[in-house]
Parts: C-alpha cells; structure tokens; sequence
C-alpha cells in the first residue's frame, strides 16, 4: 500500500513538473493573435457553465416588451458594450475583435447570443468573465438594467424599429449611419472642406 501511495505522488508531481516545464518553454502563447490551444474552447465553455449552475437557466422577471427593450438599447449604448461588441449593421465594430478570447459582436447581421438562454447572457453581464475582458456589471446596473440589456441581447434578431433606431443613434443621441465604423477616413485635402469631413464613429 505505502509503494502505491508512493508511486501516486510521483506520478502526480511528474504531471505537474510537466505542466511547468510546457509552460515555461513558451507552450502556452500569450500573445493575442495566437491561435486557441487544443481543448481550450472546450475547457473555458465547461468552466463557465459549471459556474453559471442553475443561475444560466433563470427566466427573467420582466417582459421582453418594446419599454424593456428600449432600456436595454440604451444601456447598451451608453454603459460600454457597444465600444467592445460592436454597433448594428457593422460586424466589424467594436474592439472586442482585437481581444483574446474574442469579444463576439452581438447585434445583427452577426447571431451574438440569440440563442443561449436569457439567463446565461444574464450571468455573463452580472458577474463577468475571468481571464477575458468581460467585466461585472453588478455594482454598475440594477438588477432590472441587467435583465432589460440581456432581453435585448437575447432578442437582438427580432428587435422592433423603434429599438434598431436607438441602436443607431450615437452617444450624444445623433442618428449614426449604417457601417459608419468602416467608413474610411477623409484626406487632408477633404478634411478641409467642412461638407467633406466625416463625423468619426463613436
């Protein structure tokens, strides 16, 4: 019995050496643009569900009605998601296409996360991501905030016109054009030119 429990330790503080030694070498890539490591989609999608527990299969308390959803428009403009998960029309905004893992663009034409369930997004929006950039938004929305902006999320496919408006609309409330975010930038020959010039994408 005291060889197999020698043996077990050995075993278990080769695998850890092994680990240290992998890492070490630069087996693990920490720059952005490298590629995923093998199971790593895998490993991080069962972290997070096993955390979530049964809070990703909460239904929410309010209505995805046109009131609820307007709010979540515009906490969703103004609170930060769209400087990271890009605007409507656009699935080329936001600078979550430059972070590791990938912030995914969650409005059309892109699926975002209109098919989890509401109370997955929910979780996500409440307590964050670790080792990504997705913070909590616990302390910065109230719970009904956090309920309006993940109904609107969920129901991103389906939005009425009067919610795709606001989506459009910049941070000071001015009507944004479609793709403005690829929009490329005037010369300076055309930057002189007060008609020519072109109001940068929020």
């Amino acid at each position: 019995m005291g060889k197999f429990f020698v043996g077990l330790i050995a075993g278990i503080l080769l695998a850890v050496a092994a680990v240290y030694i992998f890492i070490a070498q630069g087996g693990v890539p920490m720059n952005v643009s490298a590629s995923s490591q093998p199971m790593e989609r895998f490993l991080a999608r069962t972290a997070i569900t096993a955390s979530m527990g049964k809070a990703g299969q909460e239904q929410s308390p309010i209505q995805a009605d046109e009131t609820n959803l307007l709010a979540g428009a515009h906490i969703y403009q103004t609170k930060g998601c769209a400087g990271c998960h890009g605007h409507i029309d656009d699935p080329h905004s936001g600078a979550g296409k430059n972070f590791y893992p990938l912030a995914p663009h969650l409005l059309p034409p892109s699926k975002g996360v209109t098919d989890d369930e509401v109370g997955e997004t929910h979780w996500v929006v409440k307590n964050g991501i670790r080792f990504s950039a997705m913070p909590t938004y616990n302390e910065r929305l109230s719970d009904t905030e956090l309920w309006q902006v993940s109904l609107l999320l969920h129901n991103a496919d389906k939005l009425p016109a009067s919610v795709q408006a606001v989506l459009r609309e910049g941070p000071g409330g001015e009507r944004k054009p479609a793709a403005a975010a690829t929009t490329a930038s005037p010369s300076p020959a055309e930057s002189a030119s007060p008609a020519s010039s072109a109001t940068p994408a929020p």
